[in-house]
């Protein structure tokens, strides 16, 4: 698909980068490409401590709320420290953070993140004491406790200090108990909203369509390209709850926008199927600027009295043109592979043609939205 003024080397797929293959258009399930209005987790956040710790603790003159929550833990277990102070390094001070899955009911379990707050430097082999979790308004909706899964290694010495993954962050599988649940009644629901975690009108219009088909009755109403409002006020409609039982098998087919989406930091490029490039001219070269420094050192003469060496500078710069890719012209590609292909073709590394989607882009000849994180 590019014709160059000379003779290009076309890069192999693993060296430019990540690209998606076009897809065959394929269905998805309504489950997978909504949320259901009112059906929705809610987030928990708790300060307790960590205990048990190989001396890996907070340093307390750092962190004076470690102490002071180790106070008022023990006075609460009947034990009177008020003066005393302490010096352990078995006790970090962390924030605990879980989600409220929906419909959770009061003695279920769920998963439970916990994070140092202070220098403390791993949680290996540490227990979180019983801590409350608590929603944004306020309420107590669950009680941690358990020991803590590290997600990683710390080990030091004198000179060196090596550190694999993040020792200061772990995990409690199931390690919170629900006390309080959500006060929410959805067999009363009589109008429910289907929203698209990625809106399109087309999409839209065919979840109202599929779920119309499947009940025989216009029970679904596209809003907007985001929403889908369904009604249960016919006669025979069932409960909330068989309808989304009955309505999130069904398979349709998504639109989705193209998109272009580069990852700086990585060199990542990926490609959505619907990416179109028009007929356009590229070029892509660059300098490469060195400066190298080699002093020399000149010694005074034999027997010369109070002679001192000196130091000449002698510096070296050059500025060296890259070859780079000749101008190439980019024919109009209608495909995923024929973009591949004609973007392979100019034998440029994943960085430089993040560059060059940029200038494409720039010049209105990339026909899709262009993503960079």
């Amino acid at each position: 698909m590019i014709k160059t003024l000379s003779t290009m080397v076309g890069a192999s797929m693993a060296a430019l980068s990540l690209f998606s293959l076009p897809a065959l258009a394929q269905e998805v399930r309504i489950k997978d490409l909504v949320e259901i209005d009112g059906v929705r987790g809610n987030d928990l956040v708790g300060y307790g401590l960590v205990v048990g710790l190989n001396g890996t603790g907070d340093g307390l003159r750092n962190s004076p709320f470690t102490e002071e929550a180790m106070t008022n833990l023990l006075e609460r277990l009947g034990i009177n420290v008020t003066g005393e102070s302490f010096r352990s390094k078995n006790v970090a001070a962390v924030l605990v953070t879980a989600n409220l899955p929906p419909f959770a009911r009061a003695g279920g379990q769920i998963d439970i993140t916990v994070s140092t707050i202070g220098d403390a430097k791993s949680l290996l082999g540490g227990t979180l004491i019983m801590t409350p979790l608590n929603a944004a308004d306020g309420q107590i909706y669950a009680v941690a406790q358990g020991s803590v899964i590290a997600g990683g290694a710390s080990a030091s010495g004198q000179g060196a200090t090596v550190t694999q993954g993040v020792p200061t962050s772990g995990v409690i599988p199931s390690g919170a108990r629900v006390e309080r649940e959500i006060a929410f009644d959805f067999t009363t629901i009589r109008q429910m909203r289907l929203a698209l975690r990625d809106p399109d009108f087309t999409t839209a219009a065919r979840i109202e369509r599929a779920i119309n088909d499947r009940f025989g009755a216009p029970i679904a109403r596209m809003l907007d390209s985001g929403t889908v409002a369904l009604s249960l006020n016919a006669e025979n409609a069932p409960s909330p709850a068989h309808l989304v039982a009955l309505l999130e098998n069904i398979e349709i087919h998504p639109e989705q926008r193209a998109r272009v989406v580069v990852d700086q930091r990585s060199g990542t490029i990926v490609l959505g199927a619907d990416v179109k490039i028009s007929r356009v001219a590229v070029s892509q070269g660059g300098l490469t600027l060195r400066v190298e420094e080699n002093p020399i050192v000149i010694q005074p003469n034999p027997f010369t009295v109070g002679g001192q060496p000196i130091v000449v500078p002698n510096t070296t710069a050059t500025i060296t043109q890259d070859p780079g890719t000749q101008m190439a012209l980019v024919e109009t590609a209608v495909s995923l592979p024929e973009v591949i292909e004609g973007l392979n073709a100019l034998g440029v590394s994943p960085r430089d043609m993040i560059d060059i989607l940029k200038a494409i882009k720039a010049a209105g000849a990339l026909h899709a939205e262009f993503i960079v994180q």
